[in-house]
């Protein structure tokens, strides 16, 4: 590979870890305006969860939550995109398994700093974002704890660490 590809690969590389970002985002965005399922408020924390569950208690289904499942599977769908898209690009261009499992990290690793500083520390902690779409949990304690999901943070970076050698492995068959 010149240094030509090599520039290439890094773009793409890159406008993919960046178009993951901006699915995450508007993934998180769609799927809180429309909340299709109780299973979202998982994600948040413990008194946010009670204070929501009233409402997800008393959830009909409407073209809202409709809406929702289907920004759901596109966001499921675009994300696995990312990475088929990687790989098929890496496989054209000959890229080992130590080179596709390296563009797949950094596409996972980029997602997952923007989950986290992105979405956890400014978006939930900082903006108010959540608040506006759900009113009724206005001064919760838990929009303020930054890292109250670093067990679920961690386990996610593994997974991400081993969905990423797993997917570069799959990827040398078709080579």
């Amino acid at each position: 590979m010149d240094d030509t590809e090599r520039v290439n690969a890094m773009g793409l590389t890159l406008i993919l870890s960046a178009a993951g970002c901006a699915l995450l985002f508007f993934g998180i965005w769609g799927l809180t305006v429309t909340m299709p399922s109780k299973i979202l408020i998982g994600f948040f924390p413990e008194d946010v969860q009670e204070k929501l569950q009233p409402r997800v208690n008393s959830l009909p289904f409407t073209w809202k939550t409709a809406a929702g499942w289907v920004i759901l599977i596109l966001f499921v769908t675009g994300y696995i995109s990312l990475f088929v898209i990687a790989g098929i690009d890496g496989i054209r261009n000959g890229f080992t398994f130590l080179q596709l499992w390296v563009r797949f990290l950094i596409i996972g690793t980029v997602i997952k700093l923007f989950d986290i500083i992105g979405l956890d520390y400014f978006l939930l902690t900082k903006s108010h974002f959540f608040q506006h779409y759900f009113p009724e949990t206005e001064g919760c304690e838990g929009w303020e704890q930054f890292g109250y999901n670093r067990k679920q943070q961690l386990r996610q970076i593994v997974m991400t660490l081993i969905g990423t050698l797993i997917t570069a492995w799959i990827c040398t068959f078709f080579q």
